[in-house]
């Protein structure tokens, strides 16, 4: 007789356990919180307290892990082979960086340094790699960072391609202040100075200054001892312009 294949034939203890992997797999997913991951400290991840000014890692150093931030800031710089150097991002608490790390990449392309006082999750490439594959719902937040991170840079491209160094500084303010579309919303920078406004627009101190003046008598910007408080009228009266 020849051989046929029956489902009803499968041995019920194969069954039985598939469907306890299975569920294993799904009370797993369910129960896994990326906060807390991020939050918690264990093997391959490490919490670091960072004061202001930290060098976290330099361009050209090794590329080993993916950094989360808790709290605080954190500026990305690059230096040409001719010495100049450019401030690439300014990120803050949810962001991920030095993520270059998974797709291969041996070396950092930036130096990354702490604005405030931080803290910081080191997460080994290693430990990275594992959480994404097995976490379903870490990799959709990771995904998500990813995707926001890949649109911003299209829009630092077009910016510098198209807007002069005003409208640039304008977009670098209300980013800084994260007050997006929210029109009446007034935020405050912490201190910043303008050389550091100044690399991450791409243009000079003494324009940045001009324009800072232009923007106070405007009344959209605040000087104060909490820093810099911008009001989303920037939005406007400026990048309208």
């Amino acid at each position: 007789m020849a051989n046929t294949y029956s489902p009803s034939r499968a041995p019920t203890t194969s069954r039985s356990k598939l469907l306890g992997e299975v569920s294993l797999a799904g009370k797993r997913a369910a129960s896994f919180n990326p906060q807390t991951f991020l939050r918690g400290a264990s093997e391959g991840r490490t919490t670091l307290q960072c004061p202001k000014h930290q060098t976290l890692f330099t361009q050209g150093d090794a590329a080993t892990a993916v950094f989360y931030i808790l709290e605080g800031r954190v500026k990305l710089t690059v230096i040409s082979l001719q010495g100049k150097e450019a401030v690439v991002a300014m990120l803050g608490s949810g962001d991920f960086f030095g993520e270059a790390c998974l797709a291969g990449q041996p070396a950092c392309m930036a130096t990354a340094t702490s604005l405030d006082a931080s803290t910081i999750v080191r997460i080994d490439k290693a430990t990275m790699n594992r959480a994404l594959h097995d976490e379903p719902a870490f990799s959709q937040l990771f995904m998500a960072h990813l995707l926001t991170r890949n649109l911003r840079i299209q829009d630092d491209v077009i910016d510098q391609l198209f807007n002069p160094a005003e409208k640039r500084l304008a977009r670098t303010l209300l980013l800084l202040t994260h007050s997006g579309t929210e029109s009446e919303r007034e935020q405050v920078i912490s201190k910043i100075s303008q050389e550091t406004l100044a690399e991450m627009v791409g243009t000079t101190r003494s324009r940045v200054s001009f324009f800072m003046n232009r923007f106070k008598k405007l009344g959209v910007i605040e000087c104060n001892y909490a820093g810099l408080r911008v009001n989303s009228s920037l939005l406007s009266t400026v990048l309208a312009a």
